[in-house]
């Protein structure tokens, strides 16, 4: 970011264009870990081939899939809307030196997903440790059910797109 920072110039790019040393240290990151609790052990350049060819099928299945940030040339994190259990999920996964930019991005990828994509609603499934879910709420969030995914608890949140509203 720039002196005031501001970010000058964000990118969405496609998670194969992202240097691996660069997303394997945003996965082991002690805080981004602690909000994804079905990230187990250290998450190696094995699991990182894996992790992005997984990512990068998904657009050709579905035509949708998460993308690479890059902020001002830098790798900030990944995020997107992706296929879980029939619905679209969506996923911000931010380096902590770009935990303010989470609002901004979320709007281009909420307005991709309904405008762009005509995705019908969009869920957002926190472990019960994310209390602090007052924005989440003010965004139009609304709270459906717990779910359990891979042995761990979620609560899934659901948006629907307004441009469905009759």
């Amino acid at each position: 970011m720039n002196k005031e920072n501001v970010p000058m110039n964000i990118e969405f790019k496609s998670l194969g264009e992202i240097d691996k040393s660069s997303i394997i240290d945003l996965m082991n990151n002690p805080l981004v870990r602690r909000q994804m609790p079905l990230l187990k052990g250290d998450f190696d350049e094995k699991d990182c081939d894996n992790f992005v060819a997984s990512k990068e099928r998904l657009w050709k299945e579905h035509g949708y899939g998460p993308w690479a940030f890059v902020i001002d040339d830098q790798f900030a994190g990944w995020g997107g809307i992706q296929p879980e259990d029939g619905e679209a999920d969506l996923a911000l996964v931010l380096h902590p030196e770009y935990w303010g930019m989470g609002k901004v991005l979320y709007k281009e990828i909420i307005r991709r997903a309904f405008n762009e994509l005509g995705v019908h609603s969009i869920q957002v499934l926190f472990p019960p440790t994310r209390t602090r879910i007052k924005g989440l709420l003010r965004l139009g969030f609304k709270k459906e059910k717990e779910v359990q995914i891979g042995n761990e608890q979620f609560i899934k949140y659901k948006l629907d797109n307004p441009n469905n509203a009759v």
